[in-house]
C-alpha cells in the first residue's frame, strides 16, 4: 500500500503527464470538431463529385 502511495505522490509532483493529457484532449476536441464539419459538408461534396462524374462522363 504505501508503494502505491509513493507513486501516487510521485506523480502528483510531475506535471508533465497532465500537460500530455490536456494536449490528448485538445486533439481529440479538434478530432470531433472535424468530424463534425465533414458531416455537414459531406452531402454537398458527394453531390459536387457526382457532378464532376457525369460531366466528364458525357463529354468523354
Amino acid at each position: 500500500m504505501t508503494a502505491i502511495r509513493k507513486t501516487l505522490r510521485r506523480l502528483r509532483i510531475d506535471s508533465r503527464g497532465a500537460t500530455a493529457i490536456e494536449y490528448g484532449l485538445i486533439a481529440a476536441l479538434i478530432v470531433v470538431a472535424m468530424i463534425g464539419a465533414l458531416k455537414s459538408l459531406g452531402g454537398g461534396v458527394g453531390g459536387a463529385w457526382s457532378n464532376l462524374s457525369t460531366t466528364v462522363q458525357t463529354k468523354m
